[in-house]
């Protein structure tokens, strides 16, 4: 039982007019980029993945379709873990995080699809069984900037049913509104990017303070200055969330034993896949640290968190990117319902893509 090939599948999904829409390098944009993995074993079973993409989907695709797909192609599909660790070990001359680890993610992804898949079971079932069925979503909002459209996606996202909605912002003014407009009872959050040294991450935590955040993420540059995170934690008077730029578990351990997080974000198709990402759940739950998965994903990624997160024991609010596509291959999976999802019950993911998107939609 061999792997028998790994396909890359860039996709370019259209935007719904209306929608919320990321924006890069000061352009907004129309469509959501995502990379699909395909592996099919020598018996003919099928996994799917996804890749870490969205605009730096190029170097992401050319690592999946040239240097990891070749590599993987031979090896027994049954041993993930093993079949994860040498890659990472031939590939470590590259880097340790960016396009080959996102690479590798996606694949591994696809290896427990096709485990499940042979087992008969989900793959929550894999990893210890389902804690419960139904999984609390965040609207997590791009950034906006104007006061006023801050306010009035929050509103939306509340209206939707979402009782915790996150912001991209990184200014207070924009933070009150977005208060104003959800009311006292839905949690709000606030991601930053990595943008301020600690005094300054300091000083606007102080002005945000009175919006009672859930969090405050990643307020530090560098995102790896660890011992920056823990003193933001101690003196911003607001739990500290981070973790999904961490380019493997080691990293997420160091972290959370710096004192820098009370919430964990490890983000399963940049940190290798599943398994590290279990591991790092696992080290959080021996540490009594929450974990709040980082997963702006629209496919097997996602559908991948949905799993884990139903498998821990504490209780993980999933990230869901706010943005109204005109379809995606895993339509009805990734669609929240009052803002909470379930997991799909079917042998591995649950799911299949739909072919029909995955051929018109497949980017150039």
């Amino acid at each position: 039982m061999t792997i028998k090939s790994v396909t890359a599948l860039p996709l370019a999904l259209p935007l719904l007019p209306g929608s919320s829409r990321p924006s890069f390098a000061g352009k907004t944009l129309d469509v959501a980029r995502m990379i699909v993995v395909r592996v099919e074993t020598d018996d003919g079973v099928v996994g799917w993945g996804e890749t870490f993409s969205h605009l730096a989907w190029q170097p992401a695709h050319a690592a999946l379709r040239d240097v990891v797909a070749p590599l993987a192609i031979g090896r027994d599909e049954r041993d993930i873990g093993a079949v994860s660790l040498e890659l990472q070990r031939i590939l470590h001359l590259f880097g340790r995080s960016g396009a080959m680890l996102y690479a590798l993610s996606g694949l591994e992804i696809a290896l427990w699809d096709i485990a499940g898949k042979r087992a008969g079971k989900p793959i929550v079932e894999l990893l210890g069984g389902a804690r419960r069925k139904l999984l609390p979503a965040y609207a997590s909002l791009p950034r906006y900037g104007d006061v006023a459209t801050v306010a009035h996606h929050a509103a939306g996202a509340a209206a939707r049913g979402y009782r915790s909605v996150k912001l991209h912002e990184i200014g207070a003014p924009q933070v009150a509104a977005a208060r104003a407009a959800v009311g006292p009872d839905v949690a709000l959050m606030m991601d930053t990017n990595c943008p301020w040294t600690v005094d300054q991450a300091l000083a606007v935590a102080e002005q945000v303070r009175p919006q009672k955040l859930l969090w405050l993420e990643e307020p530090v540059w560098p995102p790896e200055d660890h011992a920056g995170l823990a003193r933001v934690r101690a003196g911003a008077g607001i739990a500290v969330a981070a973790g999904e730029n961490a380019a493997s578990p080691e990293e997420c351990i160091a972290l959370m034993a710096a004192g820098g997080v009370d919430y964990i974000q490890p983000s399963v198709t940049k940190i290798g896949g599943i398994g590290a990402w279990m591991r790092v759940a696992r080290e959080a739950e021996a540490r009594g640290i929450a974990v709040m998965p980082h997963c702006p994903y629209f496919g097997a990624g996602f559908i991948a968190t949905l799993h884990m997160v139903a498998a821990l024991p504490g209780e993980s609010l999933v990230e869901h990117m706010y943005y109204d596509l005109e379809t995606s291959p895993f339509a009805a999976a990734i669609q929240p319902q009052r803002g909470s999802f379930t997991v799909p019950e079917g042998p591995g993911l649950g799911c299949e893509p739909d072919p029909e998107v995955l051929r018109r939609y497949a980017a150039a």
